[in-house]
């Protein structure tokens, strides 16, 4: 297998643990392990977290390698403040240059989305593996009418940086009441309807939410940096 295909498959395993948020924030990457794991060398392993650096998702400090990002407050308030300003940009030039092949995505993706349960079952606050590809999805189609890849690019490299902060929402905000389903509802109603100013109004407090609950869980537990209860650093 070529280096290069090697590289690829090490990268989208660790991106796909990150996005799951099955390795924890702050944790070291070692590429001694890594290496072993895979079973590829330690150039191959350095290459896709490099990789995976570049996205955002994983830090490399001198002297000390790759850690896992970890999640600050002030860093969620930035991806946040970006994330709405792109996005609403993306939203309102769909709304004002998608056609019917657009308007019949965004349905297709809400429908999948709405028909498939946010947890495991009616007693498990784990989210749902699915969901998170079908929400991803909705996400995407609602932009995709912007006609120009460009800017998609950025907002999903923006959406994919979130995804962590979505995780740790789920675990550490009492949010659970939310009703999300009803939120897209809305962003796909308005969207169609043609109405931008609303559709954006919206999805700006559909992106907002979870980043404000986590900082308010900052502030209780008098924290700059986020972490799972009991978890090791």
């Amino acid at each position: 297998m070529p280096a290069s295909t090697r590289t690829e498959a090490v990268h989208d395993v660790l991106r796909a643990e990150l996005l799951r948020g099955e390795l924890i924030p702050g944790q070291k990457l070692r590429m001694v392990e890594l290496a072993a794991r895979f079973g590829v060398s330690q150039s191959v392993v350095r290459e896709a977290v490099t990789r995976l650096a570049e996205q955002g998702l994983v830090i490399s400090t001198p002297q000390r390698g790759f850690r896992v990002r970890e999640l600050s407050v002030e860093d969620i308030a930035h991806l946040t403040e970006t994330r709405v300003q792109i996005e609403s940009i993306a939203q309102r030039m769909s709304i004002e240059r998608g056609d019917v092949r657009w308007e019949t995505e965004v349905l297709a993706a809400h429908h999948i989305l709405e028909r498939t349960p946010l947890t495991k079952d009616e007693d498990d606050t784990t989210v749902n593996e699915a969901w998170v590809v079908h929400h991803r999805d909705f996400h995407r189609a609602l932009i995709a009418g912007c006609g120009n890849p460009r800017l998609e690019t950025i907002a999903q490299s923006l959406w994919d940086s979130a995804q962590l902060y979505r995780r740790w929402y789920w675990v550490l905000s009492d949010d659970h009441h939310r009703d999300i389903a009803a939120e897209h509802r809305r962003l796909k109603e308005f969207a169609l309807a043609r109405e931008a100013d609303t559709a954006i109004e919206v999805l700006t407090e559909h992106i907002e939410r979870a980043p404000r609950k986590l900082a308010e869980y900052a502030r209780e537990h008098g924290v700059d940096h986020l972490h799972q209860p009991g978890a090791a650093d």
